[in-house]
């Protein structure tokens, strides 16, 4: 059972519009500067959804309803730290990373330590973004084969296609404020999911309460129990939430770019404080849709798949209204794009400044011809990681890049 063609056009304006939008900022790009910083120019709250659109990519809009769905809102106790690391990271790197001129986290290694140590840190950030960004990019094939009913390969390679040509267009001012559409987007569809379950539901949101209480406690966040084996525990979510986001928004070039776009270093800490209010209500937000599904599986003849990242998707296209399934579904083709767009441009920035990929003695328009062809580089070996079928998407994500998250901390 595939979309209707309404909301098949719906999708269809949409990436054809934001392919567009982001590609007319080519016009003004003279210096690397311009393409990589967006000639530190966006304003603080812009920097503030690109980082949220970031970091909730399509893993979080399929994957974490699916964590609700079979469990219960203990993946919430794992954005208290995302919270807790906001605040050190804007007294302990934020100001390192504006004493001086940098384009990528790295410099900052350089500065401290030589030129071997930020080659090795950014050989290690590419390795680590390329595999996580595949396993994003492999997710929004789960969403079309159920939206469109059709393989998931000519899906990824579209959309990355894509993608690629705003990012490699319009550099990080395209990013940003594509994001800032998305982030609209999505967040939009999301609380229309949401109240829409609730009106299905004969008794609203009581019954969904007394129904998760009567499934063993569906809506409960907290478990302080002192445990080694279990994923989701209050000690486990504040000191590895902390830790990963510190490594995540603090090290990673991906994250680390958009606060290096900020005008200056108060907008910066302004932009990452305000994306973690942000974060922490849309992750309890998606959380509630998983346990409103399982409620709604419940009172209605809801398909439930053995691939739980599948639940929410299949939703959408099989009981939603036209029109609105659209909106939802362009919404997480949104944030596929947005992910891409982002980690598109830092690898090519890394890569180029890092790695020496840019001749100290060439022209800005040299420089800016090299820094397009490693973005598209990069665009194809995305594309490629995305094929590969990488099991249950957000803890898939989170995992790769915790595997090096932690040395790229501590150095």
């Amino acid at each position: 059972m595939g979309i209707s063609p309404s909301d098949f056009a719906i999708i269809l304006l949409y990436l054809v519009g934001i392919t567009l939008f982001g590609a007319h900022f080519r016009r003004g790009q003279q210096t690397l500067r311009d393409y990589f910083l967006g000639g530190r120019t966006a304003p603080w709250w812009a920097i503030a959804c690109s980082i949220v659109a970031t970091e909730t990519s399509t893993l979080t809009i399929i994957g974490t309803p699916a964590i609700a769905y079979a469990g219960n809102l203990g993946f919430l106790q794992l954005v208290l730290g995302y919270l807790v690391a906001r605040v050190i990271l804007c007294v302990v790197l934020i100001p390192q990373y504006f004493q001086g001129e940098f384009y990528t986290a790295y410099q900052l290694l350089e500065k401290r330590f030589g030129k071997r140590m930020k080659s090795a840190a950014a050989i290690v950030f590419m390795g680590t973004r390329a595999l996580a960004e595949g396993v994003r990019i492999s997710a929004i094939g789960k969403v079309v084969s159920v939206a469109f009913g059709t393989g998931e390969r000519w899906s990824i390679a579209i959309v990355a296609a894509l993608t690629l040509v705003y990012t490699f267009e319009g550099g990080m001012r395209a990013v940003i404020w594509t994001d800032v559409a998305q982030f609209a987007l999505y967040l939009t569809g999301s609380v229309a999911a949401f109240f829409l379950l609730l009106h299905r539901i004969p008794g609203g949101w009581p019954e969904v309460t007394q129904a998760a209480a009567a499934a063993g406690g569906k809506l409960r966040v907290f478990d302080f129990a002192f445990s080694l084996t279990k994923n989701y525990t209050f000690w486990s979510g504040l000191l590895g939430g902390t830790f990963l986001t510190m490594a995540s928004h603090g090290t990673d070039q991906t994250m680390v770019q958009r606060l290096l776009a900020a005008r200056n270093e108060r907008d910066a800490k302004k932009a990452l404080l305000a994306s973690g209010v942000i974060v922490f209500v849309q992750f309890a937000l998606f959380l509630v849709l998983g346990v409103i599904l399982f409620v709604y599986a419940q009172h209605a003849s809801l398909t439930v798949p053995a691939d739980t990242d599948r639940i929410f998707p299949e939703f959408v296209v099989r009981d939603m209204p036209v029109g609105l399934a659209g909106l939802v579904l362009a919404s997480i083709f949104a944030m596929a794009m947005s992910n891409a767009s982002g980690s598109l441009n830092s690898l090519a920035s890394s890569s180029v400044i890092d790695l020496g990929g840019s001749r100290p003695d060439a022209s800005p328009a040299q420089q800016l011809g090299r820094s397009r062809r490693m973005t598209l580089i990069w665009g194809v070996v995305l594309g490629l990681l995305g094929l590969v079928r990488w099991g249950g998407v957000l803890e898939a994500g989170l995992t790769i890049a915790s595997i090096t998250y932690g040395g790229m901390l501590g150095v």
